[in-house]
């Protein structure tokens, strides 16, 4: 076996043995020990941002040399404002209930057997994820909270970011009763190491993949480890006939320009043919006056000839940047067909005052997060109240939507008897 290889499994099965140590001893620590370790975790980032941020700054010209595309810069960049959000992130966690040890049914069977279902941590999480480096603080306060350890496999792209994020956060732990290898981060960037990650049954207890399509589908269809898949994002807005036009303009402008990189921005903008006649010139004005690059149907060509033609291809991508598409339809049937032919089930939203068309597009539509008026953009561990969020789930097992603190903990049942045998 090459060096290289060897290198690469001694680094994760070593990380991984370390981590599943450390969530033995996490396991047996109160709600108030873990809040005060993420609180000095938020309040490290903080105080040594700068030297986070220099990393950062690397990690960024690196990108930018290599030709990294606006919206994964986006999503890179870390400032004072992104630090300061990730910190507010793990003291929410900290403010949160733990759900550890919470009791979720309790029965009595004609036996006198006294059964309690109670939540437990999953484990030890392994985290794969792209270009985010908030990722890796979110991710350990979750699972930290949660009980569980994380082992975590960044991009090479966010890899100076990650080590520094990583070395400041373990640092903080010192004289908690948290200890440090319940965080373990996997230094080396090769593909090796996402291929140990996916074999590792028995130190990893599940994997979470964050990022684009082809790193959740090759962890989806390679991964012998369970796991919780986070889908790519091709979100919708659809205009009703009888959306109000200021609101229908804020939405959708909010939905795409707002933070395009994300996987809650809107991709493609479907239209109603009656609010398309009134409205959508001006509409599309606006997009283009916010430096957006439009692509859409014939129809809505008439409207914006500067647009280019959409085509299949791209009602099924997944931009992350300043590029929406636009489609005119005939109505709500037209509207749904399409979402159930080039949605991904992240986040859909109907704007419409039919409160008959509403009720009916949240019930249809197959998605984790469904909005009848209101942005897309809003689907969002934060934004939801959970704190962070370990990434948006949108299969339908186990967990779905942002995940936040319950979707980390599995359960197990607690049996008290006094003596009883089986007949």
């Amino acid at each position: 076996m090459p060096v290289s290889e060897i290198r690469t499994v001694s680094e994760v099965h070593a990380k991984a043995r370390l981590a599943r140590e450390a969530a033995a001893a996490l396991g047996r620590l109160s709600t108030a020990q873990k809040n005060e370790a993420l609180h000095r975790m938020a309040d490290a980032l903080v105080r040594r941002q700068d030297e986070i941020i220099a990393a950062n700054r690397d990690d960024l010209e690196r990108g930018r040399r290599q030709g990294m595309p606006s919206g994964p810069l986006d999503r890179l960049m870390l400032n004072p404002s992104r630090i300061a959000e990730m910190a507010e992130g793990l003291r929410e966690v900290a403010a949160l209930p733990d759900p550890v040890g919470d009791v979720l049914e309790t029965f009595r069977r004609p036996n006198g057997l006294e059964i309690a279902k109670v939540r437990v941590p999953l484990g030890v999480i392994g985290i794969i994820y792209e270009a985010r480096p908030n990722v890796t603080a979110d991710a350990a306060g979750l699972c930290l909270k949660t009980g569980n350890a994380v082992v975590l496999r960044g991009s090479s792209s966010a890899l100076g970011s990650n080590r520094r994020i990583v070395a400041v956060l373990r640092d903080a732990l010192a004289g908690t009763a948290v200890p440090a290898d319940t965080i373990q981060l996997i230094d080396d960037p090769g593909r090796g190491t996402v291929d140990e990650m996916l074999k590792a049954n028995g130190l990893l207890d599940v994997v979470i993949p964050r990022g684009g399509a082809s790193l959740i589908r090759t962890v989806v269809e390679n991964s012998t480890v369970p796991v919780i898949e986070t889908g790519a994002g091709v979100c919708h807005t659809y205009l009703d006939a009888s959306a109000r036009p200021e609101m229908a303009d804020e939405i959708a402008l909010n939905a795409k320009v707002q933070r395009p990189s994300v996987c809650n921005s809107m991709e493609t903008l479907l239209v109603h043919r009656e609010f398309a006649e009134g409205h959508l010139a001006d509409l599309l004005g606006k997009f283009r006056d916010a430096g957006v690059e439009l692509r859409g149907c014939e129809r809505t060509r008439r409207f914006a000839p500067w647009a280019k033609p959409a085509t299949d291809v791209d009602y099924a991508t997944e931009y992350n940047d300043l590029i929406l598409n636009v489609r005119v339809v005939d109505g709500l049937d037209e509207a749904l067909d399409h979402i159930r032919r080039f949605g991904t089930m992240h986040s859909e939203c109907i704007v419409t005052e039919s409160a008959d068309n509403a009720e009916r597009f949240l019930r249809e539509v197959d998605a984790a997060a469904v909005y009848h008026n209101a942005s897309t953009r809003f689907t969002d561990g934060f934004e939801f109240g959970f704190g962070a969020e370990i990434g948006i789930s949108t299969q339908k097992l186990h967990a779905r939507g942002p995940m936040g603190l319950t979707a980390l903990t599995s359960y197990k049942y607690i049996v008290r008897g006094s003596g009883q045998v089986r007949q």
